[in-house]
């Protein structure tokens, strides 16, 4: 069954969470194990549709929290793993014995609303600036319209003043040439407004592009951050559809990040996030983008690669980190090794960019369970790797 089957990615959440059966039993339920009752006669949506029911009940009873539509919501979303983000949020604080309440809960959902709300904010920034570069152009239209004419006219009203005959009386042709002095005068004053005008938009244009530069940057890695690679994600993911190029996504997180900042304080902890950092930045080109996701997780897009290449890229990435001894300086104690997991995922192998991520995710997930410090693909029950991860000496597992 491939990693990406929604089947799976609820049972692998579930037995995280010790929900669920063992892999024997849902084989045996599958196969119509005799006394499994309906599930026999069942059709695989039927059997898809029951597990998430029953997983539901079994999850929202494990925590004891309220049948609420909130709560139904967002634990269909933690144990269908419809929610990444949110499942690892779940996750951490069920690994670390805290009780999973309806109050903190609510507030990671508030959380979440908030970082969508921020992407509200910044596509609202966007057609901004756009408003702002058409009123721009058009501006620049009219003061160079209104500069030609004024030329023009006081051309005509030069040549009215210094006419000594005339058909008319020379009184209409004073008053004519009043008129257009007068008419001539405004339409400079105009000409000054449309250049205060056109000068202020642009340094507004400047200030919204330098804003929205800020916004879009991660200040402890100097990064683009999750908002900026959403953009860029989609506009990749549009035009390589369009032309039918190869492109992966890859989630990677930091191994065992916690105990770096248990052990050696948060401020090494920064200092070990921008490492890592670094050494995945030297893949960025105009065909590789890198960001991060948040916390000690960064995300890579990489187009024009397909499923093994972008393996084998991000395999190189973690062997040359892995490879490195870190000290920290401030202590002079050693960090030990320093890895990253990765699950990469073919974004044309999904309906849309969330299942992709999704099905990077859950790589990442397997990568994790499966050892760490390695690269695993979405859709594939493993993955073979381009080399053996080397074993760490003797009572030194690796870790700091």
């Amino acid at each position: 069954m491939n990693a990406h089957d929604p089947s799976t990615s609820r049972g692998n959440w579930a037995r995280w969470f010790g929900l669920g059966g063992s892999r024997s039993d849902e084989d045996e339920s599958a196969a119509g194990h005799p006394g499994a009752g309906p599930a026999a006669s069942e059709t695989p949506s039927d059997r898809r549709r029951r597990q998430i029911l029953d997983d539901l009940t079994r999850f929202l009873d494990t925590h004891r929290l309220p049948v609420t539509a909130e709560t139904l919501g967002l634990a269909h979303d933690i144990v269908t793993g419809a929610d990444p983000p949110l499942v690892r949020l779940v996750t951490e604080r069920v690994a670390s014995g805290a009780p999973l309440t309806l109050e903190w809960l609510e507030q990671s959902a508030a959380l979440r609303e908030a970082t969508d709300g921020a992407q509200g904010v910044h596509t609202l920034a966007r057609s901004l600036e756009r408003a702002i570069a058409q009123f721009a152009q058009t501006a620049t239209r009219a003061r160079t319209a209104a500069s030609g004419y004024n030329k023009a006219l006081a051309a005509h009203v030069d040549e009215m003043g210094a006419s000594d005959s005339c058909e008319v009386p020379c009184s209409s042709i004073t008053t004519l040439t009043t008129i257009a002095r007068e008419m001539l005068r405004r339409t400079r004053d105009i000409e000054r407004e449309m250049n205060r005008s056109e000068r202020e938009t642009q340094t507004l244009q400047q200030n919204l592009e330098d804003a929205r530069r800020e916004a879009e940057i991660d200040h402890l890695t100097g990064l683009p951050n999750r908002r900026a690679f959403e953009a860029v994600f989609a506009e990749e993911f549009e035009e390589a559809q369009a032309g039918r190029d190869a492109l992966c996504v890859a989630f990677c997180d930091i191994d065992r990040f916690k105990r770096i900042n248990d052990t050696h304080g948060h401020e090494a902890g920064d200092r070990v996030l921008r490492t890592v950092a670094q050494a995945l930045a030297e893949l960025s080109n105009d065909r590789c983008h890198v960001a991060r996701h948040g916390g000690e997780e960064f995300v890579v897009l990489l187009r024009g690669s397909n499923l093994k290449e972008a393996c084998a890229i991000l395999d190189d990435a973690r062997e040359a980190l892995s490879l490195r001894r870190l000290v920290n300086r401030v202590t002079n104690t050693p960090f030990g090794r320093i890895s990253f997991s990765a699950g990469v995922a073919d974004a044309h192998a999904y309906a849309d960019r969330r299942e992709a991520l999704r099905a990077a995710d859950e790589a990442l997930f397997r990568a994790k369970l499966s050892g760490r410090n390695r690269v695993m693909a979405a859709g594939l029950d493993d993955w073979a790797g381009f080399r053996v991860v080397p074993a760490a000496p003797p009572g030194d597992d690796g870790e700091p």
